[in-house]
């Protein structure tokens, strides 16, 4: 009999609302994700910090971690201490790093991993994968998705606005990344895994298509759906294709050449979305895309993150570097630094028009 449906890679449990944080312990209980109560909790100093005291009468079994920073170190040192401890489940409090710490960390130690982050800078908060700094500058490493998902809007609505935009810009791209599948099966002949690319396309389109910003808890529920989202696709396809293109090469040229000076990864993110959609002659979707950005408060030229036209071709003509054996716009079109430079001028007057 043949095979008519899938299982698909997905969290038990996604609470998106506001006030969803009061009743973590609740959700985890009534989930049997941990009925003992028994936790490890992983936080960080600043906004999971502020947190512990509100939550921490609730989960009267957790014991707490405070994790350094976003480092393969820090995470092996964190899976290393609650080693001993005797847990049902980690939760990872705190923003991006303190996250995929959790989560390199629940999976070395064998635990199911809870994640409540406190801002949405970004989709790896459901993604398979923890991206953590280490000697060679940064790497990306396999993990098994979250087992649920806390998302407090009231927490988001008082994170720093700029990492509440960068995920916008995270999201977006999705629809750039896609579109540099579908280029790879048509030239290469790469399989593309249908529902993993809709839901990464849809996802992406839901944000670019919301009249609201992020002052709106209905504008903040849609982007917090379409990064988590974005994580299940990445899970269903059984790497980062979905979501992730050229302008995530983009993005980690920027990480690598100018590590100092880099912005938020949502932000590179957009801006290489953008700049990759008008490579590819879609000059209206371009347009459109970054002038969305662009009223979010996104940066769409490389000189709003503080780089030069000559620093940002340079990014460009390096990163299909970043990912070796992956097929997008950037590979196709081979371009040297003179052709590079005319585009963007291009873009800069099509953006500006």
């Amino acid at each position: 009999m043949p095979l008519l449906t899938r299982l698909i890679p997905s969290p038990v449990v996604v609470d998106i609302r506001p006030g969803a944080l009061d009743d973590l312990a609740d959700v985890l209980a009534d989930e049997r994700i941990a009925q003992s109560g028994r936790l490890a909790v992983a936080v960080s100093g600043g906004s999971g910090a502020r947190l512990r005291e509100r939550i921490a009468p609730s989960l009267p079994g957790a014991t707490w971690y405070e994790v350094g920073g976003g480092t393969l170190d820090d995470a092996i040192r964190l899976a290393g201490e609650m080693k001993s401890g005797h847990y049902d489940a980690v939760v990872g409090l705190g923003g991006g790093k303190i996250i995929d710490c959790a989560k390199f960390a629940a999976a070395r130690v064998g635990l199911p991993l809870v994640a409540v982050p406190t801002n949405l800078a970004h989709d790896g908060l459901c993604s398979p994968v923890a991206t953590l700094d280490n000697d060679a500058g940064r790497g990306s490493y396999g993990v098994p998705n979250p087992i649920a998902v806390v998302i407090d809007l009231d927490v988001i609505r008082e994170a720093p606005a700029r990492f509440v935009r960068a995920g916008i810009g995270d999201a977006v791209s999705n629809i750039n990344a896609v579109k540099d599948w579908e280029l790879s099966n048509r030239v290469n002949g790469e399989k593309i895994d249908g529902l993993a690319a809709a839901m990464a396309r849809q996802a992406g389109e839901a944000v670019l298509r919301h009249p609201g910003g992020i002052g709106d808890n209905d504008f903040l529920q849609v982007l917090a759906e379409a990064l988590v989202l974005s994580g299940i696709s990445m899970s269903i396809s059984g790497d980062s294709r979905p979501s992730s293109g050229s302008c995530h090469e983009i993005n980690h040229a920027f990480d690598l050449l100018f590590p100092k000076r880099a912005a938020a990864h949502g932000e590179q993110c957009g801006l290489g979305a953008a700049f990759a959609m008008y490579l590819r002659g879609a000059h209206e979707e371009a347009v459109h895309t970054a002038r969305v950005l662009h009223r979010h408060g996104l940066p769409v030229l490389p000189e709003e993150i503080g780089f030069t036209v000559d620093e940002f071709v340079r990014v460009v003509e390096f990163a299909p570097e970043t990912r070796p054996g992956r097929y997008t716009i950037l590979e196709h079109l081979d371009l040297k630094t003179n052709q590079i430079k005319d585009i963007y001028a291009d873009y800069v007057k099509a953006i500006g028009s």
